[in-house]
């Protein structure tokens, strides 16, 4: 009988390379046709009426590509459909993320440490934010179809960023970068599935019925053809990423993905403008450098836990420390405990619990804020904390934070 095993894992292995050789013919696709599209003259009054054309050469032939804004006079015969790529990158994606990920859940998907989750549990927040991507990403679009598409680029990032952080609270760093690009990806393929194809077999059923296609299919089409070309490269990151533990295996791995897909754009931003030939704007090399330096430095940076034990330290060690703390038992600990005796408490305001030491440096700065430089805290004064006393808070909060 042939090993399963070895079986599971030649399966894994074609439908890989499945996905990068569709993914391949989609990039270069999509990169070829937006530099086609920025590099066409259109100063120029064409008979054919086509809105610009650009002459190329390549493997030893020359090609005349013309290009009409709404369509042709009239229905060319053997026309070319871009759409299987696209189609065959996501089918083999996802299967990627079955065999992987929802078979393999216990090992790269769920980490009890960030959230435990049933297996059905986590395959079903998978599948719902790639649908929930794709809601909201169309939804906007349709919102800011005739607005400033930088507007709406913004609020496209905005979305992203929000995921980032969302998929670190519920999956493994590995998992949360790579549902992040299989979210990226999902709105791309999505893109072309119910928008950019569905616009385009509406302009040819026009054509082919002698009526004149309005032009909002093609305004619409281009729109989100933009955006796929500046999600590229961020996704190809993202799928990479796996393979790169000082990506996903940081406290910083969401913001790391979110500074991606600032590169992505800076990126793309010099090639559009170089193919519109309105330009070299260098500066985007720069920004693309320093951008991926802050990625370097958060790869390596210390913990956020790490980072919030150094300081619980510095407080702890602080001058006037253990007069603050005498001072916070007297006044606040009788609302601020897990047992409050102060008539009428029943829980600790905010669940803020000042009993000990630990308590005190873990909230040394709403104690500032409420109770040193602010007489918020108590509320009323009804413990009669002196002016003397709030001095000492903001004494020791200042010495604590001092350079």
């Amino acid at each position: 009988m042939y090993d399963l095993a070895a079986l599971g894992a030649w399966i894994e292995f074609a439908v890989r390379w499945l996905h990068v050789i569709t993914a391949i013919a989609w990039i270069g696709s999509s990169f070829y046709f937006i530099a086609l599209d920025l590099g066409l003259h259109r100063d120029r009054n064409l008979a054919s009426g086509a809105d610009g054309e650009e002459w190329q050469v390549h493997g030893g032939g020359f090609y005349h590509i013309q290009k009409y804004l709404v369509a042709p006079t009239h229905m060319p015969d053997g026309l070319i459909w871009h759409k299987w790529q696209s189609y065959w990158t996501w089918i083999s994606g996802f299967l990627l993320l079955v065999l992987v990920y929802y078979l393999g859940a216990e090992f790269y998907l769920i980490d009890p440490n960030v959230m435990d989750l049933a297996v059905w549990q986590a395959v079903a927040i998978s599948l719902a934010s790639l649908a929930f991507g794709w809601a909201v990403y169309h939804l906007l679009c349709k919102l800011f179809v005739d607005a400033d598409q930088t507007v709406l680029m913004v609020a496209l990032f905005g979305l992203l960023v929000a995921m980032a952080w969302f998929y670190t609270q519920v999956f493994t760093g590995r998992a949360a970068l790579l549902h992040l690009g299989a979210f990226t990806a999902t709105i791309m393929s999505g893109n072309v599935f119910f928008v950019i194809i569905p616009n385009q077999k509406i302009v040819v059923a026009d054509l082919m019925a002698g009526r004149t296609p309005d032009a909002i299919y093609g305004k619409i089409a281009k729109q989100r053809s933009t955006h796929n070309n500046y999600l590229t490269l961020p996704v190809i990151f993202l799928m990479l990423s796996n393979h790169y533990p000082l990506s996903f295996a940081s406290d910083w791995n969401w913001v790391i993905a979110s500074l991606v897909f600032l590169m992505g754009v800076t990126i793309r931003h010099w090639f559009n403008t170089h193919h519109a030939r309105k330009g070299n704007p260098h500066w985007t090399w720069v920004a693309t450098v320093l951008i991926f330096i802050a990625i370097v430095w958060l790869s390596v940076a210390p913990p956020a836990s790490q980072q919030e034990a150094r300081a619980v330290s510095r407080f702890a060690q602080a001058q006037g420390f253990e007069k603050v703390h005498n001072i916070v038992q007297g006044r606040c600990s009788m609302c601020h405990a897990s047992e409050p005796f102060w008539d009428g408490v029943h829980w600790a305001p905010k669940g803020v619990v000042l009993e000990t030491e630990a308590d005190l440096t873990r909230h040394a700065r709403a104690v500032y804020l409420q109770s040193g430089i602010s007489h918020a805290m108590p509320p009323a004064n009804l413990s009669y904390m002196e002016d003397g006393e709030r001095a000492a808070i903001v004494a020791w909060y200042r010495a604590a934070t001092a350079p």
